[in-house]
C-alpha cells in the first residue's frame, strides 16, 4: 500500500497552504464540517457486518518530504480506530479537499447506503440522521457556542425559562441584560436553508413544523412584550460567528 501511494506522488514545487488540510478553530464543529462536506450526516456510513454501521470521518495528512496531501477514512470499531487510505487530494480548501475524497471513497466502495428500519417515520435515512442529531439540550452548536462564550468571560444560564410564568426555556439566557439566546436546530425548526419537506408522512411533519414555527413566533412576541431581547442562532451557523453576534447584542444592550 505504502508504494503503491509513492509511486501515485510526485513532488511538488511547493507546500500546500494551511487552510487546505488544517482546520480553523473558529469554523464549525468537526461533525458539521464532516456531514457538509459528505453530503450529509447518512452518507459517512462503514459496514462493520452483522447489521452494524459506524459513523466515519475524513482526514487530512500533510506529507512534507513529497509536499502533498492525503486523505484517509476513519471510524472507531471495537474500541479501536480504524483506517483506510483513500487518495491524494490538491485543491486550496480544506472543505473541497473534504468533499473530494467523501466522493473518491464512496465511488471505492468504502461506505455503504444506510436504510430506514421499518419502524422509522422518517421519509429518508437523512432526515432519520437530522431528527436523531436534534436532541432537547446540550447539542454539539449549543456546547460550542456556550464555550465560545465562556472563554470569553461571559457568565449566563443554561435551558432556563426567561420568564417564570411560560413553560418555553432558551438555550442560553443573560437574566440581568435580558437577553434570551435560542439554538434552533434545521429540521424540527424548518430552517430555509436545510429544511427539506418530508415526503413519508408528509401532512403529519408538515403540521409539525408548522407548529413549531409558529411556537418559536409566539415565544419571541411573548419575550419581546416583556421586555426581552431574543436572538435566534441555526444549528448549521458557524459557531465563532454566532458568539459574536451574542457579544454583539449584548454590548448594545449594555451601553
Amino acid at each position: 500500500m505504502a508504494r503503491q501511494m509513492e509511486k501515485q506522488s510526485v513532488w511538488k514545487p511547493r507546500l500546500p497552504p494551511d487552510r487546505a488540510y488544517k482546520r480553523r478553530a473558529t469554523g464549525a464543529s468537526p461533525a458539521i464540517e464532516q456531514d457538509r462536506a459528505a453530503g450529509g450526516r447518512d452518507q459517512r456510513s462503514v459496514d462493520l457486518g452483522d447489521g452494524r454501521l459506524a459513523r466515519a470521518s475524513i482526514t487530512l495528512r500533510l506529507y512534507r518530504r513529497t509536499r502533498r496531501i492525503r486523505a484517509y477514512l476513519r471510524w472507531a470499531q471495537e474500541g479501536k480506530t480504524r483506517e483506510r487510505y483513500v487518495c491524494e487530494v490538491d485543491h486550496d480548501y480544506r472543505g473541497k479537499n473534504l468533499a473530494e475524497a467523501w466522493r473518491r471513497a464512496r465511488e471505492m466502495g468504502f461506505l455503504t447506503e444506510e436504510t430506514l428500519p421499518p419502524e422509522s417515520s422518517a421519509s429518508s435515512p437523512g432526515v432519520r440522521a437530522s431528527m436523531r442529531g436534534n436532541k432537547g439540550k446540550d447539542t454539539r452548536p449549543e456546547l460550542a457556542l456556550r464555550s465560545l462564550l465562556y472563554h470569553r468571560g461571559l457568565r449566563y444560564r443554561v435551558d432556563a425559562r426567561p420568564l417564570a410564568e411560560i413553560r418555553r426555556k432558551a438555550d442560553v439566557v443573560f437574566p440581568s441584560d435580558r437577553l434570551a439566546v435560542f439554538v434552533d436546530g434545521c429540521f424540527w425548526h424548518g430552517c430555509p436553508e436545510h429544511y427539506r419537506p418530508a415526503v413519508k408522512k408528509a401532512e403529519f411533519w408538515r403540521d409539525k413544523i408548522t407548529g413549531n414555527r409558529a411556537r418559536d413566533a409566539d415565544t419571541n412576541d411573548t419575550l419581546l412584550a416583556a421586555g426581552w431581547q431574543v436572538l435566534r442562532i441555526w444549528e448549521h451557523e458557524d459557531p465563532a460567528s454566532a458568539a459574536e453576534r451574542v457579544i454583539q447584542r449584548l454590548q448594545e444592550l449594555r451601553s
